[in-house]
């Protein structure tokens, strides 16, 4: 039984890093990402087609709402300091979506079956929810800085501008806005080892 137990640990320390839950390696390299995660590429320029949002905008507000945990969920409150409380809200997953818009996105785009814990599921909601900002606040989808604080507030609170008293909320939208354009610049690197030669690169 003690062979078998360790030949069990063997082969799950061979295949843990490849699961498809596991979060990357190296977050901050889009290039790597992609390397890792063999078909995030494919799934994140199928967001892009249809919903014209740029690959490194989603995938940088995809890596400050979670990074890249497939199962991320804000912390529990405390009950007398001692015992756990309810969660500050019920987004979860890889785009942090709440229940409420989740739901209005599987509606609306008819992918009933959509999970936030699915990659290629979460980077259709992210360009789908950016496409949404565009078209009900105006913001450009190459304007990563506006398009994060509209997904963490929302269109209407983004419209009222409640984003302006949260000076952290703006330093996270910058950090998302420079994570943004190295994940552009990397990608600009290394596209064609996920697309065919001749495929042009949509980026901007």
């Amino acid at each position: 039984m003690k062979h078998v137990a360790i030949l069990l640990l063997y082969i799950l320390t061979l295949i843990g890093p490849g699961c498809s839950g596991a979060r990357p390696r190296h977050p901050n390299d889009l290039c790597d990402i992609f390397r890792e995660k063999e078909k995030w590429y494919k799934h994140a320029y199928a967001s892009y087609e249809r919903w014209h949002v740029p690959i490194p905008v989603m995938m940088a507000i995809m890596r400050h709402e979670s990074g890249f945990h497939p199962e991320a969920r804000p912390p529990r409150t405390t009950c007398l300091f001692i015992f756990p409380g309810p969660r500050l809200s019920t987004a979860y997953g890889y785009p942090q979506a709440l229940d409420q818009t989740w739901e209005m996105y599987k509606q609306a785009t008819d992918r009933r079956g959509a999970e936030r814990d699915d990659f290629a599921d979460a980077i259709d909601f992210i360009g789908w929810y950016c496409d949404q900002s565009h078209m009900l606040c105006g913001i450009s989808k190459s304007d990563p800085y506006n398009l994060y604080l509209a997904y963490h507030e929302g269109q209407g609170g983004f419209r009222r501008k409640t984003y302006q008293k949260k000076a952290w909320l703006k330093r996270v939208a910058t950090n998302v806005r420079g994570r943004t354009k190295a994940y552009a610049n990397q990608l600009a690197s290394c596209e064609l080892e996920f697309r065919k030669p001749q495929g042009k690169c949509l980026l901007w």
